[in-house]
């Protein structure tokens, strides 16, 4: 792999990842264009390959991590404060703390998708070139966030995040492993439908995304272990893409935000419409 070509899919992985429009779509699409015009970067199931979006996937945590630092931090150190006087001798019989339990939350959205996406996993990569599929997942994912933008004021707040809230965002989480549904536009999505006010909606997408996307690339890091191939790509390249999916996700990632509170996502609705049309008239055949 070139280093332009890991310029460009990593600003793919970027762009793509917080779009709520489905990175690993357009990623595949893109190395099958690049491999049909004569590049000599592994095939897109490759051990390699995969390696190599595991990274660029990994690169765009640090987008978020970018965007949402002060939010994160204030999280992280609220709830080491209410776990440790929860611990405290004097702090038996109370409650959890509300930042503790938000992050009880993330843990149980984590582990609905978790085990969802375990027993799914092999279902979801059988259909994976099913043109048919993605032009079905391209249209619903379209439609619900063009009636996202018509919902009216949302009323819950972070604090309302409840295990009910959190089961059913871990559900629309795990679907994001079907081709052509974004992880990003389905979490948001659910939560706006469970009826979370547009930022909360975001961030606690976002704060799921962290623990979701590494614990994923660890699966799919240990499925690849030991197969032969993953020095195809080249650590140069594999750099390169880290840096430029975090960069160019960090862009992304206010875009998307910008967008969402000022309910504009169906500017994304158009795009996965036409981007269906193309898919379903077999325009992109050679490339899917």
């Amino acid at each position: 792999m070139s280093h332009f070509e890991a310029v460009l899919l990593g600003l793919v992985q970027g762009i793509f990842m917080f779009v709520p429009v489905s990175s690993t779509a357009h990623l595949v699409i893109v190395q099958h264009f690049l491999i049909a015009r004569g590049s000599d970067m592994p095939p897109p199931d490759s051990p390699a390959m995969i390696l190599f979006d595991l990274v660029v996937h990994v690169g765009t945590l640090v987008s978020i991590a970018i965007v949402f630092r002060k939010s994160l931090s204030a999280l992280i150190r609220a709830t080491l404060r209410e776990t440790g006087a929860l611990l405290a001798p004097q702090g038996g019989g109370r409650a959890l703390g509300p930042f503790s339990r938000l992050m009880l939350m993330g843990v149980i959205t984590v582990g609905v998708t978790g085990v969802l996406g375990l027993l799914l996993k092999r279902s979801f990569e059988t259909v994976f070139g099913a043109p048919w599929i993605l032009v079905f997942t391209l249209s619903t994912t379209a439609a619900l966030l063009y009636l996202t933008d018509r919902l009216g004021k949302r009323p819950l707040g972070v604090k309302d995040i409840g295990p009910r809230m959190a089961v059913i965002i871990g559900i629309a989480q795990a679907l994001a492993l079907a081709p052509g549904i974004s992880r990003s536009g389905i979490t948001i999505i659910a939560g706006l439908f469970a009826g979370l006010k547009r930022r909360w909606a975001a961030e606690y997408s976002f704060l799921v995304a962290i623990p979701t996307i590494l614990a994923a690339s660890l699966v799919q890091a240990v499925e690849v272990r030991g197969v032969g191939g993953i020095a195809e790509v080249g650590a140069g390249p594999m750099a390169v893409g880290f840096v430029v999916a975090a960069i160019s996700g960090t862009v992304a990632l206010r875009l998307v935000l910008a967008l969402l509170y000022r309910a504009q996502l169906k500017v994304f609705s158009v795009y996965l419409i036409a981007l269906a049309a193309l898919i379903g008239f077999g325009v992109l055949d050679g490339m899917l």
